[in-house]
């Protein structure tokens, strides 16, 4: 299958960044082809809400950003992996603004199955951002492979690599 993964941590060597990675790995000994970007070094502006996609631009979004690399990703991906770090109770920016930039295609035709995969310092603070992603998922009429959440005390640990393999089982 081919998986995107949507990487949306500043951070380089960050806890999310490890998620991601640890997925990528994962997949790829699965056999699965597998392309992960870090959209928090892309410039991606957010959606302007100018409906140019929806009428004059056939589908196309009027802005030319890095978001250009991504729609033929999109186009290609089985698999949609989203992986953020929560900022003050919701997936950060560096993410939220391509998933909000998809809606000049709509929904990517080929995406059949999603995974979220998110860090934070804190416990408990995860709910909007689930609610988000199931929400997509609904819309997309796509399948939930799994959310994985990882505070404080779990990064980058065994646990979250078996959660991570336990998805990549589903696929």
């Amino acid at each position: 299958m081919n998986i995107l993964i949507l990487q949306g941590s500043p951070r380089a060597n960050g806890n999310t960044a490890w998620m991601a990675e640890e997925c990528k790995k994962a997949a790829e000994a699965a056999g699965h082809n597998v392309t992960l970007v870090n959209v928090a070094r892309k410039k991606i502006a957010g959606c302007l809400a100018c409906e140019y996609c929806h009428t004059k631009g056939n589908g196309a979004c009027i802005q030319k950003d890095d978001m250009q690399e991504l729609y033929p990703l999109m186009a290609e991906a089985e698999v949609l992996v989203l992986a953020a770090p929560i900022y003050y109770f919701t997936l950060a920016a560096q993410l939220q603004a391509p998933i909000q930039r998809m809606y000049c295609v709509n929904a990517p035709a080929k995406v059949k199955k999603m995974a979220l995969m998110m860090s934070s310092y804190s416990p408990g603070v995860y709910d909007g951002a689930m609610a988000e992603y199931r929400d997509i998922c609904n819309y997309w009429n796509v399948e939930d492979c799994g959310i994985i959440t990882a505070k404080n005390d779990e990064q980058k640990s065994d646990d979250i690599k078996q959660k991570i393999a336990d998805i990549i089982a589903k696929l």
